[in-house]
Protein backbone atom coordinates (compact mmCIF):
# COMPACT_ATOMS: atom_id res chain seq x y z
CA UNK A 1 0.00 0.00 0.00
CA UNK A 2 2.72 2.41 1.05
CA UNK A 3 4.58 1.74 -2.49
CA UNK A 4 1.33 3.09 -4.36
CA UNK A 5 1.48 5.94 -2.09
CA UNK A 6 4.44 6.79 -3.50
CA UNK A 7 4.13 6.07 -6.74
CA UNK A 8 1.17 8.41 -6.63
CA UNK A 9 2.82 11.26 -4.76
CA UNK A 10 5.53 10.83 -7.92
CA UNK A 11 2.81 10.61 -10.29
CA UNK A 12 1.51 14.24 -9.10
CA UNK A 13 4.87 16.19 -9.09
CA UNK A 14 5.25 14.12 -12.90
CA UNK A 15 2.01 15.08 -14.17
CA UNK A 16 1.21 18.90 -12.51
CA UNK A 17 -1.21 16.52 -10.92
CA UNK A 18 -4.01 17.56 -7.95
CA UNK A 19 -6.00 14.85 -6.45
CA UNK A 20 -9.70 15.83 -5.42
CA UNK A 21 -11.71 13.08 -3.35
CA UNK A 22 -15.12 13.50 -2.43
CA UNK A 23 -16.20 12.77 1.84
CA UNK A 24 -18.02 9.38 0.43
CA UNK A 25 -14.86 7.98 -1.15
CA UNK A 26 -12.94 5.39 0.94
CA UNK A 27 -11.01 6.47 3.57
CA UNK A 28 -7.24 5.51 1.85
CA UNK A 29 -8.16 7.33 -1.05
CA UNK A 30 -9.53 10.56 1.11
CA UNK A 31 -5.81 10.05 2.88
CA UNK A 32 -3.79 10.73 -0.09
CA UNK A 33 -6.15 13.46 -2.06
CA UNK A 34 -4.56 17.16 -1.79
CA UNK A 35 -8.54 18.33 -1.43
CA UNK A 36 -10.96 16.53 0.36
CA UNK A 37 -14.92 17.96 0.91
CA UNK A 38 -18.32 18.25 -0.58
CA UNK A 39 -19.34 19.26 -3.95
CA UNK A 40 -19.27 22.60 -3.75
CA UNK A 41 -15.96 22.93 -2.00
CA UNK A 42 -14.71 20.67 -4.83
CA UNK A 43 -15.94 22.89 -7.47
CA UNK A 44 -14.32 25.61 -6.14
CA UNK A 45 -11.38 24.12 -6.14
CA UNK A 46 -10.86 22.53 -9.50
CA UNK A 47 -11.69 26.07 -11.04
CA UNK A 48 -8.80 28.07 -9.26
CA UNK A 49 -6.46 25.22 -9.12
CA UNK A 50 -2.98 25.56 -10.49
CA UNK A 51 -2.32 22.61 -11.81
CA UNK A 52 -3.23 21.67 -15.40
CA UNK A 53 -4.37 18.00 -14.34
CA UNK A 54 -7.35 17.41 -12.28
CA UNK A 55 -8.00 13.75 -10.80
CA UNK A 56 -11.30 13.63 -9.21
CA UNK A 57 -12.11 10.74 -6.98
CA UNK A 58 -15.99 10.79 -7.05
CA UNK A 59 -18.93 10.05 -9.29
CA UNK A 60 -19.36 11.45 -12.85
CA UNK A 61 -21.69 14.46 -12.49
CA UNK A 62 -18.48 16.13 -10.44
CA UNK A 63 -15.67 15.68 -13.01
CA UNK A 64 -18.29 16.62 -15.66
CA UNK A 65 -18.67 19.70 -13.42
CA UNK A 66 -14.92 20.27 -12.86
CA UNK A 67 -14.22 20.14 -17.04
CA UNK A 68 -17.18 22.47 -17.85
CA UNK A 69 -15.83 24.94 -15.20
CA UNK A 70 -12.28 24.45 -16.32
CA UNK A 71 -12.01 23.07 -19.83
CA UNK A 72 -7.98 24.05 -20.06
CA UNK A 73 -7.29 21.26 -17.77
CA UNK A 74 -7.43 17.31 -17.74
CA UNK A 75 -9.56 15.96 -15.74
CA UNK A 76 -9.51 12.22 -15.18
CA UNK A 77 -11.54 9.72 -13.47
CA UNK A 78 -10.65 6.82 -11.48
CA UNK A 79 -13.77 4.85 -12.26
CA UNK A 80 -15.43 6.30 -15.22
CA UNK A 81 -18.12 3.91 -14.63
CA UNK A 82 -19.15 5.60 -11.10
CA UNK A 83 -22.44 7.38 -11.32
CA UNK A 84 -24.81 8.95 -9.33
CA UNK A 85 -28.27 7.17 -10.12
CA UNK A 86 -30.44 10.82 -9.06
CA UNK A 87 -28.17 12.56 -11.67
CA UNK A 88 -30.27 12.24 -14.50
CA UNK A 89 -34.06 11.86 -12.47
CA UNK A 90 -35.34 15.03 -14.35
CA UNK A 91 -36.30 15.61 -18.00
CA UNK A 92 -35.42 18.41 -19.81
CA UNK A 93 -39.00 18.39 -21.36
CA UNK A 94 -40.47 18.31 -18.13
CA UNK A 95 -38.29 21.60 -17.51
CA UNK A 96 -39.78 23.67 -20.67
CA UNK A 97 -43.29 22.59 -19.37
CA UNK A 98 -42.68 24.24 -16.22
CA UNK A 99 -40.77 27.08 -17.86
CA UNK A 100 -44.19 27.72 -20.09
CA UNK A 101 -46.41 27.61 -16.90
CA UNK A 102 -44.85 30.13 -15.14
CA UNK A 103 -43.22 32.74 -16.57
CA UNK A 104 -40.66 34.10 -14.08
CA UNK A 105 -39.65 30.73 -12.33
CA UNK A 106 -36.27 29.83 -12.19
CA UNK A 107 -34.92 26.56 -12.54
CA UNK A 108 -32.78 25.66 -9.59
CA UNK A 109 -30.62 22.26 -10.53
CA UNK A 110 -28.60 19.96 -7.69
CA UNK A 111 -24.94 20.00 -8.63
CA UNK A 112 -25.81 15.91 -8.60
CA UNK A 113 -26.85 16.46 -11.68
CA UNK A 114 -26.06 15.68 -15.59
CA UNK A 115 -24.68 18.62 -17.67
CA UNK A 116 -27.54 17.94 -19.69
CA UNK A 117 -29.97 19.09 -17.02
CA UNK A 118 -27.27 22.13 -15.87
CA UNK A 119 -27.72 22.90 -19.58
CA UNK A 120 -31.72 23.45 -18.92
CA UNK A 121 -31.17 25.29 -15.79
CA UNK A 122 -30.78 28.50 -14.67
CA UNK A 123 -28.33 28.31 -11.50
CA UNK A 124 -26.85 24.79 -9.89
CA UNK A 125 -26.69 24.76 -6.31
CA UNK A 126 -25.46 22.52 -3.74
CA UNK A 127 -26.96 21.28 0.13
CA UNK A 128 -24.43 23.68 1.53
CA UNK A 129 -25.68 26.69 -0.49
CA UNK A 130 -28.93 26.04 -1.83
CA UNK A 131 -31.18 27.74 0.88
CA UNK A 132 -28.42 31.08 0.46
CA UNK A 133 -29.15 30.94 -3.46
CA UNK A 134 -32.73 30.36 -3.36
CA UNK A 135 -33.66 33.58 -1.08
CA UNK A 136 -31.01 35.34 -2.87
CA UNK A 137 -33.10 34.40 -6.40
CA UNK A 138 -35.68 37.56 -7.26
CA UNK A 139 -38.00 34.84 -8.97
CA UNK A 140 -41.13 34.06 -6.86
CA UNK A 141 -41.75 30.30 -8.54
CA UNK A 142 -39.23 27.03 -8.21
CA UNK A 143 -38.22 24.38 -10.11
CA UNK A 144 -35.83 22.30 -7.67
CA UNK A 145 -34.37 19.91 -9.85
CA UNK A 146 -33.71 16.77 -9.79
CA UNK A 147 -33.72 15.88 -6.04
CA UNK A 148 -37.63 16.19 -4.25
CA UNK A 149 -36.08 15.97 -0.78
CA UNK A 150 -33.51 18.67 -0.86
CA UNK A 151 -35.98 20.92 -2.37
CA UNK A 152 -38.72 20.05 0.13
CA UNK A 153 -36.06 21.15 2.70
CA UNK A 154 -35.21 24.16 0.79
CA UNK A 155 -38.74 25.50 0.86
CA UNK A 156 -38.95 24.68 4.51
CA UNK A 157 -36.34 27.43 5.07
CA UNK A 158 -37.37 29.48 2.40
CA UNK A 159 -41.30 29.86 2.75
CA UNK A 160 -41.77 33.12 0.73
CA UNK A 161 -41.42 31.61 -2.54
CA UNK A 162 -43.72 29.16 -4.46
CA UNK A 163 -41.91 25.61 -5.28
CA UNK A 164 -42.43 22.82 -7.80
CA UNK A 165 -40.87 19.62 -7.27
CA UNK A 166 -39.37 17.07 -9.32
CA UNK A 167 -40.01 13.10 -8.50
CA UNK A 168 -35.90 12.82 -7.82
CA UNK A 169 -33.91 11.11 -4.83
CA UNK A 170 -30.90 10.13 -3.45
CA UNK A 171 -31.25 6.09 -3.13
CA UNK A 172 -28.84 6.20 0.06
CA UNK A 173 -30.58 9.05 1.69
CA UNK A 174 -34.05 8.35 0.41
CA UNK A 175 -33.84 4.80 1.84
CA UNK A 176 -33.59 5.87 5.50
CA UNK A 177 -37.05 5.02 7.61
CA UNK A 178 -38.82 6.08 10.54
CA UNK A 179 -38.01 2.91 12.17
CA UNK A 180 -34.46 3.08 11.73
CA UNK A 181 -34.34 6.63 13.44
CA UNK A 182 -35.81 5.21 15.89
CA UNK A 183 -33.44 2.08 16.54
CA UNK A 184 -31.01 4.40 16.21
CA UNK A 185 -31.87 6.51 19.01
CA UNK A 186 -32.73 3.71 21.28
CA UNK A 187 -29.52 2.42 20.77
CA UNK A 188 -27.40 5.62 21.50
CA UNK A 189 -30.00 7.57 23.76
CA UNK A 190 -28.79 10.99 24.75
CA UNK A 191 -26.64 11.28 20.85
CA UNK A 192 -27.80 13.93 18.55
CA UNK A 193 -29.12 13.06 15.02
CA UNK A 194 -26.78 15.15 12.17
CA UNK A 195 -28.62 14.27 8.69
CA UNK A 196 -28.40 15.49 5.04
CA UNK A 197 -31.42 17.17 3.41
CA UNK A 198 -31.12 14.49 0.98
CA UNK A 199 -33.41 12.54 3.39
CA UNK A 200 -36.89 12.63 3.49
CA UNK A 201 -38.64 15.48 5.44
CA UNK A 202 -40.02 13.12 8.17
CA UNK A 203 -36.30 12.05 8.70
CA UNK A 204 -35.19 15.45 9.01
CA UNK A 205 -37.99 16.19 11.30
CA UNK A 206 -36.64 13.95 13.76
CA UNK A 207 -32.38 15.52 13.34
CA UNK A 208 -30.48 17.70 15.93
CA UNK A 209 -28.88 19.02 12.85
CA UNK A 210 -29.77 19.24 9.06
CA UNK A 211 -26.73 20.12 6.77
CA UNK A 212 -24.48 19.29 3.75
CA UNK A 213 -21.63 16.68 4.59
CA UNK A 214 -18.96 19.73 5.19
CA UNK A 215 -22.01 21.24 7.72
CA UNK A 216 -22.37 17.81 9.04
CA UNK A 217 -18.29 17.56 10.39
CA UNK A 218 -18.59 21.32 10.83
CA UNK A 219 -21.14 21.26 13.39
CA UNK A 220 -19.86 17.66 15.23
CA UNK A 221 -16.44 19.33 15.73
CA UNK A 222 -17.66 22.67 17.45
CA UNK A 223 -20.43 20.74 19.37
CA UNK A 224 -20.21 19.86 23.07
CA UNK A 225 -21.70 16.31 22.69
CA UNK A 226 -19.49 13.48 22.48
CA UNK A 227 -21.45 10.94 20.58
CA UNK A 228 -23.22 11.89 17.23
CA UNK A 229 -25.91 9.17 15.49
CA UNK A 230 -24.72 10.15 11.43
CA UNK A 231 -27.48 10.07 8.84
CA UNK A 232 -25.48 10.31 6.05
CA UNK A 233 -23.16 8.51 3.60
CA UNK A 234 -20.52 6.49 5.80
CA UNK A 235 -17.60 7.73 3.96
CA UNK A 236 -17.53 10.69 5.86
CA UNK A 237 -16.80 8.48 9.41
CA UNK A 238 -13.71 8.88 7.87
CA UNK A 239 -12.93 12.67 8.69
CA UNK A 240 -15.28 12.86 11.37
CA UNK A 241 -12.90 10.55 13.33
CA UNK A 242 -9.86 11.73 12.31
CA UNK A 243 -10.46 15.60 13.48
CA UNK A 244 -12.86 14.74 16.81
CA UNK A 245 -10.75 11.31 18.07
CA UNK A 246 -12.08 11.84 21.20
CA UNK A 247 -15.83 11.72 20.40
CA UNK A 248 -18.00 8.73 18.97
CA UNK A 249 -19.84 8.44 15.60
CA UNK A 250 -22.44 5.76 15.41
CA UNK A 251 -23.62 5.49 11.34
CA UNK A 252 -27.72 5.90 11.29
CA UNK A 253 -27.93 2.47 9.76
CA UNK A 254 -24.97 0.32 8.74
CA UNK A 255 -26.23 0.21 4.95
CA UNK A 256 -25.45 3.67 3.94
CA UNK A 257 -23.22 3.34 1.54
CA UNK A 258 -22.81 4.54 -2.14
CA UNK A 259 -21.90 1.67 -4.21
CA UNK A 260 -20.88 3.81 -6.99
CA UNK A 261 -18.56 6.64 -4.25
CA UNK A 262 -17.13 2.83 -3.62
CA UNK A 263 -15.77 2.23 -6.53
CA UNK A 264 -12.93 4.87 -6.12
CA UNK A 265 -9.37 2.65 -4.78
CA UNK A 266 -6.14 3.68 -4.61
CA UNK A 267 -5.36 0.81 -7.67
CA UNK A 268 -7.94 2.35 -9.67
CA UNK A 269 -6.05 6.01 -9.03
CA UNK A 270 -2.87 4.86 -9.55
CA UNK A 271 -3.92 3.16 -13.01
CA UNK A 272 -5.83 6.32 -13.92
CA UNK A 273 -2.42 8.63 -13.20
CA UNK A 274 -0.35 6.04 -14.62
CA UNK A 275 -2.32 5.37 -17.94
CA UNK A 276 -3.97 8.76 -18.06
CA UNK A 277 -7.52 6.89 -18.61
CA UNK A 278 -10.70 7.58 -17.47
CA UNK A 279 -10.54 11.32 -18.87
CA UNK A 280 -13.64 13.42 -19.02
CA UNK A 281 -14.44 14.84 -22.10
CA UNK A 282 -17.37 17.61 -22.97
CA UNK A 283 -18.92 18.84 -25.81
CA UNK A 284 -18.32 22.81 -26.46
CA UNK A 285 -21.56 23.17 -27.14
CA UNK A 286 -22.72 21.67 -24.07
CA UNK A 287 -19.75 22.88 -21.54
CA UNK A 288 -21.23 26.34 -22.74
CA UNK A 289 -24.52 26.41 -21.97
CA UNK A 290 -23.98 24.28 -18.58
CA UNK A 291 -21.40 26.45 -17.44
CA UNK A 292 -23.58 29.71 -16.77
CA UNK A 293 -25.60 27.74 -14.45
CA UNK A 294 -22.31 26.74 -12.62
CA UNK A 295 -20.84 30.01 -12.19
CA UNK A 296 -24.40 31.71 -11.58
CA UNK A 297 -23.82 29.12 -8.17
CA UNK A 298 -20.47 30.47 -7.99
CA UNK A 299 -21.42 33.77 -7.96
CA UNK A 300 -24.34 34.04 -5.66
CA UNK A 301 -22.63 32.10 -3.36
CA UNK A 302 -20.05 34.36 -2.76
CA UNK A 303 -22.44 37.18 -2.17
Amino acid sequence: MNGIKSRIESLKREKNAVILAHYYVPGEVQEIADYIGDSFYLSKVAKEARQDTIIFCGVSFMGESAKILSPGKRVFMPDITAGCPMAGMAQAARIEEVRREYDDVAVVCYINSTGELKKHSDVCVTSANAVKIVQALPNKNIYFIPDENLGRYVASQVQDKHFIFNDGYCPVHAGVSSDDVKAAKEAHPGAPLLVHPECRMDILEEAAYIGSTSGIIDYAAKSSAKEFIIGTELGVLYKLEKENPGKKFYPLMPCLVCQDMKKITLEKVLKCMEEETGEIEVGEELRNSALASLDHMLELASL
